[in-house]
């Protein structure tokens, strides 16, 4: 984690207009709301916009198959020292066929032994993603054995998509919610 405390202070139930209530209800009603939605419900036709992409992200509509959606959003996360995004999505990770050993080398990347030739090359469009904002043709022609045009381009919409969160988490302090424990890996630096 970056902050320690927030800088935008994620709203209490009684702090919400209208607006942010009625934002809010669906998650409320599935249980809590944790910060990052209290966070960004300050901006509710921001969040609005957001959540719309970030459901396509996350939804089968997305041509990535959970796991490797996961391994990508991981890596991201991991990338952007976002302990907030990593605390969130190891668990959504494992539910999607992750194990623990290969979250682990998420944290090690694309030359940790032990990845299939798909995951590698996952792993590795990823960080020049990250690194650079491109796929260098080696990495395209290694994702094109094992992946779509449309799995492809998923790939780059959800490493966008969780470079922006992990941005808007870092930026706003937003604290990891109760009963979480941060990764030992992600701690203030």
């Amino acid at each position: 984690m970056r902050l320690t405390k927030p800088r935008i202070a994620p709203l209490a139930d009684g702090e919400l207009d209208a607006d942010q209530k009625e934002l809010l209800a669906p998650m409320a009603q599935r249980g809590r709301v944790i910060n990052i939605f209290r966070t960004l419900a300050r901006e509710p036709k921001a969040m609005k916009g957001f959540m719309g992409w970030g459901n396509y992200i996350l939804s089968r509509r997305n041509g990535l198959p959970a796991r490797e959606r996961e391994i990508v959003i991981l890596r991201i996360g991991f990338l952007c020292r976002s302990g907030y995004e990593w605390t969130q999505h190891v668990p959504i990770g494992k539910q999607a066929g992750l194990t623990d050993e290969e979250v682990a080398r998420i944290k090690v990347g694309a030359d940790a032994p032990g990845w299939s030739a798909a995951d590698g090359a996952l792993i590795r469009a990823t960080d020049e993603l990250h690194h650079d904002q491109f796929i260098t043709e080696p990495t395209w022609q290694a994702l094109s054995e094992h992946f779509s045009d449309k799995q492809k381009m998923d790939l780059v919409f959800t490493a966008g998509q969780y470079t922006q969160v992990s941005m808007m988490l870092n930026s706003f302090g937003v604290q990891l919610d109760e009963g979480q424990t941060l990764d030992p890996d992600l701690k203030a630096f």
